[in-house]
């Protein structure tokens, strides 16, 4: 009987097993059935995941390769302190080879950068330390490097000395910018001179300015001091109502609105326009310009006529107007700068229209944007992108890296820049800049004289203009704050720089 039930167990126990392998069978069979089903489903999910790692490793391997010098300036970048344990910081030299900065070394071992030339390229040349300014911004990438051979460095190594930093050159002239600095003087203001047909910066001045080489014995008094702007770089952040300089962009914006009958416009000048909203508008000290035409009303500046037009200028056309000359936008130039400001359409009243067509109002500008204008009228249309760093250097003299000239966007047709050069020719014959003509060489400008305050009659002095007039070569932009007209102060400022750039020429 026991073996009996023995077998009976074992039966049972065989066919309890079989049961179970029978369902482990159905089960697999089963879940082979739901991935079979869902299989596309996993497979475009691991394909999308793989595709977007891709993309997430080519974009870093770009950015890497494209923004490293962003990234290396970058004030979270302890690279930098890396590299200037190795290497001393490079030197900056003007265009013609005057050491603008350079690093002393001392016999401890101590370092320090030393400006020969003082505050004169304060702004453009900048400092290191506190932060950087200037070249020693824009170029710092390049001057924490080195392009010394592998040799060499080997050879520093063992010796225990840094690598030289790489060298930059500028495209800035040592003597024009000492013009321009000199007749500056104490003035408050900013002038910039660049070459038309490359778009180099051949000075940048802007007052007040510092003496770089005592940067960290004045840093804490001019951060204390919240009315200080001695570290504004007015050329390219200063922002200014740009007064009847203004009149270049009113009166484009007239002839593209009227290209076959601008000329025959006329208006007679008694010193003031009063509009049908109740709006005045002076002409400077209430001269009376008695008849004048379009391209005399350009020439004396009359505020009366150039309100009088723009009251009825097309609003969408002229803000297409200031877009095209790169109001409200980015400006294609690779170092700090503030955008200059306009609106003629958003809750614009016709005053205001009036006020912004004769350069005030809300209506904000920075000098290398006037010159930028200015530069597209001189090459007929098409500005060249300003620039100051020329090129890279090793040690050995050796060119790592070299900046050539680009064209900007655009600005207006050739006809158009065309009758513009004639109408700021005429400002010089006949107009506000007359003490720039009878020269040995063509002027064309704009005088301007721009109010800042509803509570002063004070104005700042503006010129913008280039030489020769046949064959542009030299712009040069010149504001100077609280100086009264720009024919008075700004043209024997811009006379001055005319002729040491074409006295250096012979």
């Amino acid at each position: 009987m026991q073996k009996i039930a023995e077998k009976q167990n074992s039966a049972r126990g065989k066919t309890a097993k079989a049961d179970k392998s029978a369902k482990s069978q159905k089960a697999k069979a089963g879940n082979a059935g739901r991935y079979s089903a869902n299989r596309p489903e996993i497979v475009a999910t691991c394909c999308f995941f793989g595709l977007l790692f891709t993309i997430l490793i080519v974009y870093l391997g770009y950015f890497a390769a494209t923004s490293r010098k962003k990234m290396l300036d970058n004030s979270y970048n302890s690279r930098q302190e890396i590299l200037l344990s190795r290497n001393y910081r490079g030197t900056i030299y003007s265009g013609s080879g005057e050491v603008l900065a350079k690093t002393v070394v001392e016999e401890d071992k101590h370092e320090y950068r030393d400006y020969p030339y003082g505050s004169l390229f304060a702004h453009a040349v900048g400092y290191a330390t506190k932060g950087r300014l200037g070249m020693e911004r824009l170029a710092n990438y390049y001057l924490i490097n080195t392009g010394a051979s592998l040799a060499d460095r080997a050879a520093n190594d063992n010796a225990g000395v840094k690598n030289p930093g790489n060298d930059v050159y500028t495209t800035l002239d040592v003597g024009l910018q000492q013009v321009a600095d000199s007749q500056l003087g104490l003035y408050k203001g900013a002038i910039v001179v660049t070459e038309v047909p490359t778009g180099k910066i051949l000075a940048m001045v802007s007052h007040p300015n510092f003496d770089p080489n005592e940067i960290d014995r004045i840093w804490d008094s001019i951060v204390e001091d919240e009315d200080s702007s001695v570290l504004l770089n007015r050329v390219t952040q200063g922002q200014y109502p740009p007064g009847s300089t203004f009149k270049i962009v009113t009166a484009l914006e007239y002839i593209r609105e009227n290209p076959d009958t601008y000329g025959d416009y006329s208006y007679a000048c008694n010193g003031y326009f009063h509009s049908d909203t109740g709006g005045r508008i002076n002409c400077y000290h209430g001269t009376v310009h008695g008849d004048v035409s379009f391209e005399s009303a350009f020439a004396k500046s009359c505020n009366a006529s150039f309100a009088q037009i723009g009251e009825g200028l097309d609003r969408v056309s002229f803000e297409e107007t200031l877009e095209s000359l790169l109001f409200n936008q980015t400006l294609p130039v690779d170092f700090p700068y503030s955008e200059s400001k306009v609106n003629v359409v958003d809750g614009v009243s016709v005053n205001e229209l009036m006020q912004t067509s004769i350069g005030q109002g809300k209506t904000q500008i920075s000098p290398l944007h006037l010159n930028m204008i200015t530069s597209a009228i001189a090459l007929g249309g098409a500005p060249m992108k300003p620039y100051i760093l020329e090129r890279v250097e090793n040690d050995a003299g050796k060119v790592l890296e070299a900046f050539a000239p680009q064209a900007c966007q655009r600005m207006m047709t050739q006809e158009e820049a065309g009758i513009l050069k004639s109408m700021m020719e005429a400002v010089v014959e006949e107009g506000t800049g007359r003490k720039l003509s009878g020269l040995d060489y063509t002027v064309a400008g704009k005088t301007g004289s721009a109010e800042f305050s509803d509570e002063k009659e004070d104005s700042h002095a503006w010129f913008t203009g280039f030489a020769p007039v046949e064959e542009p070569k030299i712009c040069v932009t010149i504001i100077i704050e609280e100086a009264g007209s720009g024919g008075d102060y700004a043209v024997p400022i811009a006379k001055k720089i005319f002729d040491a750039y074409f006295e250096s020429q012979k």
